[in-house]
C-alpha cells in the first residue's frame, strides 16, 4: 500500500519479529491468491475485501491496513463502503492491495487482474510483474534505492508504458505500513541505501498515461496519527474503538457494530483536529489503465527473501 508518511527506519528485526513478519506474508500471499482467483465481472468488490479480511482474522492474524481494490484509472486506495454496492465489471483492470499483521509486524502484496475478454490489458498487467521482478534482482545490501527504482523504470518504459512516478515502495515495521526507505518507480538518485535487517515492500505501478496520480473522490481509509486534542468532545466508545488499531489504516467498515452517527460524528471532530487524517482514492486522468505488483521482502548480508511469495 502507498501513500502513508514516512519515518526513520526504527528498529531491528530479531527472531520474533522475524517470524511474525514471515506469517503475516504467509497468509497475505494465500490470501491475495484467493482475491486474484475471486475477482470476476459481476462479483461485488465488497465481497471480495470483506472475505479477505475474514480470511485473515480466521487464520489468527488482523488486517495491517483495509483490503482495497481499485480499478482502472484508479490506481490506488479504492476500499469499499459499508454500503457499496459496486461490483467488478468485464474490460476492467483490477488492483488488489492486501495487509496483513501478526503482532504488529505487517506484511504488504498486491497484484492486478486483466478482466477484459481478449485481455487488452495483460501487457501493461506483464509491465508491472516484470518491473517487480527486475527490482527484486538488484537488491542486495548496501544498494542504492535509486538503482532499484531504475530496474522498475527501465521494465516499464521497454514495454511501452509509463511508471507511476509519484507513489513508491516502503519500509515496513512494527505498527507502521510506511517507514523509510521510500523506493521509487523510477531512477531517482540520493533516495538512500538500502541494508541488511530491512524488511520492505516494492510495488512498480505500470500507467497508459502519463504515470502521476493524484487524491479524488470520498476517502473510506483513514489513520490516527497523533492523540485528540479534545478527546471529550468525541464519542468514548467509538474513539476506544479507533485506538484499538494502534495507528493502523483503518476503515468506515470497521466500525459498523458502533452507531453509525457517532462514528460519522466522531471521524469528523478527529479529523478537523489533525488527529485523524483522511486517504481518498489516487487516480490517472480518466482512460488510463494503471497496473501494480507488490511483494515484502526481507534483506539479509547476502540474501533477499520474498516474505508474500
Amino acid at each position: 500500500m502507498d501513500g502513508f508518511g514516512a519515518g526513520a527506519y526504527p528498529h531491528h528485526v530479531d527472531d520474533y519479529a522475524l517470524e511474525c513478519f514471515r506469517k503475516a506474508g504467509r497468509i497475505a500471499s494465500e490470501c491475495r491468491e484467493w482475491a486474484k482467483a475471486s475477482i470476476r465481472p459481476g462479483v461485488p468488490i465488497r465481497h471480495v475485501l470483506e472475505s479477505v479480511e475474514d480470511l485473515i482474522r480466521e487464520r489468527g492474524a488482523q488486517p495491517g491496513f483495509p483490503a482495497q481494490s481499485s480499478r482502472n484509472f484508479v490506481a490506488a486506495h479504492y476500499c469499499s463502503a459499508p454500503e457499496d454496492e459496486q461490483a467488478y465489471a468485464e474490460g476492467d483492470c483490477v488492483k488488489v492491495d492486501i495487509g496483513v499483521h501478526v503482532d504488529g509486524y505487517i506484511a504488504d502484496t498486491a497484484a492486478t487482474v486483466d478482466l477484459s475478454a481478449d485481455q487488452r490489458w495483460t501487457p501493461l498487467v506483464e509491465a508491472s510483474k516484470n518491473a517487480l521482478a527486475a527490482a527484486i534482482a538488484t537488491v542486495q545490501d548496501g544498494v542504492q534505492v535509486g538503482d532499484v527504482g531504475a530496474a522498475i523504470e527501465r521494465t516499464i518504459l521497454a514495454a511501452g508504458f509509463q511508471p507511476v512516478r509519484n507513489l513508491t515502495g516502503h519500509g515496513l515495521a512494527r505498527w507502521k505500513v510506511h517507514t523509510a526507505p521510500q523506493i521509487p518507480n523510477y531512477a531517482e538518485r540520493g533516495a538512500g541505501t538500502l541494508k541488511a535487517g530491512m524488511v520492505f515492500a516494492i510495488e512498480p505501478f505500470a500507467s497508459t498515461g502519463r504515470g502521476y496520480i493524484r487524491e479524488a473522490g470520498k476517502a473510506e481509509v483513514f489513520m490516527m496519527v497523533r492523540p485528540p486534542a479534545k478527546a471529550k468532545a468525541v464519542d468514548r466508545e467509538v474513539l476506544r474503538a479507533i485506538e484499538g488499531w494502534r495507528g493502523l489504516p483503518i476503515a468506515r467498515r470497521y466500525f459498523r457494530h458502533l452507531d453509525r452517527d457517532a462514528v460519522e460524528d466522531t471521524f469528523t471532530k478527529l479529523a478537523r483536529q489533525g488527529s485523524l487524517v483522511r486517504y481518498p482514492p489516487l487516480v490517472e486522468d480518466e482512460g488510463v489503465m494503471v497496473a501494480q505488483y507488490e511483494h515484502s521482502l526481507y534483506l539479509t548480508k547476502d540474501s533477499v527473501e520474498i516474505l508474500t511469495a
